[in-house]
């Protein structure tokens, strides 16, 4: 049940090494890109491994001590180490995405224009005389997320992706989370503007990013079309695909993932599911294992199992950073899942809890109808400074914002796996009100049990988000253990209206312990473990917002609770 069959049949190292710098690659409308290659020094025809994205190919990567690969001047940021893939008898290509590193235009992140070049240079790949014809895409991040947007257009010689930690809807899994803003997004592009602009890259091409990217990005806040082609289109999607997520990336890609798995036309579909830092699962032994046996099956044809194992590979949490255990399954959602509603009960807290304090109650919803209201602001009487950016980052994670509800002691062990979902029924005294939703592990001292983030820091079970003039749901797409929510207009609320509102919570997993509690916090703001991924705040948060629970309004968290394998 743990790591896969150790099969003889793959690949090995036989090659050295020919690297050929700055490779011109003709796109369809006559634009030039600049890529590197890494090719085995022998005669004959080889797969392609390619990367494209905006992170410059000649950035020579100086990675962390502790990452299984050790550094080398072939290594670069987020791509596959060609000193290991090169020679077991894969071609790696990077390509400089178009107005980035040594590729002139103007660079348009993550964009249509941008999978057409990907689309291009995939099939001149694939009809290069060094080629086999068969192009299979890997890496992190960018280098994922532009795989599900290059394979809606079905590119030919695209033989086979392995998208590791990428979101698939820049919309719901990037930009706006639940519609509120996910400022890692705009931070993250005014980075990389000025790697390009102040720093070496602006010698080769000084006028690069010069667009209206943020401006477009915040402009379009609601999912009106014009991020389509910065969307898996999922009945496109055909391709061989082994979708490979984090369940630390709660704030950027880990949805992607197994939305991915679930929702692909591909016949030919595998999910793992690991955690901890971003980048250091890609670089393991076990992980390359992964990736190599996928690939050498779809682009050099060796017959080793990997299709005929169970599809799903899921690291199973028992907190506490590090502490788990791998276990295959046959689909995702598990299939023996018990969906189980812990019901708010809002009821007075005893004398001495915290008055913020309520209970989750698992045997029934409590007959009684109660609530509780707390400032929208998150600032308790202090107030808001609406136009400030350093309140924004000093409010986030204050203790006390909204109501934190919690589980009795569990008498024995719960393994929570799955997608997660709450109903809440809502009030404002203003147009509207934003839900953020904290799943949290409390160890029976009462302190947090954490898991490590993508970026190392500190990171609670899981999270989930919503404005609640986005509430309405696209009945097809929606499921019980899943709200997909339309974002396609707002419904402002009314003074004194109560509303249901069903709340996405990204996938997880974890085996809480025998007397621990599990904590949900609802919040106004950003709650603890948001950092990198807190979000802007809109101007209406300066009211009080009002949660209900009990009798006719049935307020609950759903669990997917994973009953020992029978």
């Amino acid at each position: 049940m743990g790591a896969p069959q150790k099969n003889t049949n793959i690949s090995r190292d036989e090659y050295g090494i020919v690297w050929e710098k700055d490779v011109s690659i003709r796109m369809r409308d006559g634009a030039i890109l600049k890529a590197d290659i890494f090719r085995p020094d022998a005669p004959g025809h080889f797969p392609v491994i390619m990367n494209l994205g905006p992170y410059q190919k000649d950035k020579v990567w100086v990675p962390p001590e502790d990452l299984e690969e050790k550094p080398n001047p072939m290594m670069n940021w987020e791509t596959v180490n060609p000193q290991w893939w090169v020679p077991k008898g894969y071609i790696a290509i990077r390509v400089d995405a178009r107005g980035t590193g040594r590729s002139p235009g103007a660079f348009d992140a993550f964009s249509y224009a941008e999978s057409l070049d990907f689309a291009d240079s995939i099939e001149w790949a694939a009809e290069q005389p060094w080629s086999n014809g068969k192009v299979g895409l890997l890496g992190i991040s960018y280098f994922a997320i532009n795989q599900w947007f290059v394979a809606n257009h079905q590119p030919k010689g695209l033989a086979a992706i392995v998208p590791w930690e990428g979101f698939a809807d820049i919309y719901r899994d990037a930009l706006f989370h639940g519609g509120i803003l996910n400022q890692f997004m705009t931070n993250w592009y005014v980075t990389h503007l000025c790697h390009h602009l102040l720093g070496r890259a602006r010698e080769g091409n000084p006028d690069t990013f010069e667009s209206h990217q943020l401006w477009k990005w915040i402009r379009n806040n609601l999912d009106n079309g014009t991020q389509r082609g910065e969307q898996a289109q999922w009945d496109k999607i055909t391709v061989p695909l082994f979708s490979a997520g984090n369940w630390s990336g709660m704030g950027l890609h880990m949805r992607g993932n197994t939305e991915g798995f679930t929702r692909a036309a591909s016949k030919h579909k595998k999910l793992r599911m690991h955690a901890g830092n971003h980048v250091h699962p890609f670089y393991t032994e076990d992980g390359r294992h992964d990736q190599l046996r996928f690939l050498d099956y779809w682009l050099k044809g060796l017959d080793n199992g990997v299709m005929e194992e169970p599809p799903v590979r899921l690291w199973v949490r028992h907190g506490g950073g590090g502490n788990g255990e791998w276990r295959h399954e046959n689909e995702w959602p598990i299939a023996r899942t018990q969906w189980t509603k812990f019901h708010f009960d809002l009821s007075p807290p005893p004398e001495g809890a915290a008055k913020n304090s309520a209970r989750l109650v698992r045997e029934s919803n409590p007959a009684k109808s109660d609530a509780r209201t707390y400032f929208a602001s998150g600032s308790g009487k202090a107030g808001s400074a609406s136009a400030s950016s350093t309140f924004l980052a000093a409010g986030a994670m204050m203790a006390g914002m909204g109501i934190s509800l919690e589980t009795p002691p569990l008498a024995e062990d719960m393994e929570v796996t799955g997608p997660v979902a709450a109903r809440i029924w809502v009030e404002s005294s203003t147009e509207d009100m934003d839900l953020f939703l904290t799943i949290r592990n409390i160890d029976p001292d009462g302190n947090d049990v954490w898991e490590v983030g993508q970026q190392g820091q500190q990171v609670p079970v899981a999270k989930g988000w919503l404005r609640v003039s986005h509430r309405e749901l696209d009945p097809e797409l929606s499921l019980p253990y899943r709200p997909y929510h339309k974002h396609k207009r707002r419904l402002p609320l009314k003074a004194g209206e109560v509303v249901p509102v069903d709340v996405e919570i990204w996938p997880t997993s974890m085996r809480f312990k025998k007397g621990h509690r599990i904590r949900l916090d609802v919040q106004p703001r950003d709650g603890v473990g948001s950092v990198h991924y807190t979000h802007y705040h809109a101007d209406y948060n300066s009211g009080t917002n009002t949660i209900h629970a009990g009798g006719e309004r049935e307020s609950y968290l759903l669990l997917p609770i994973i009953p020992p394998k029978g």
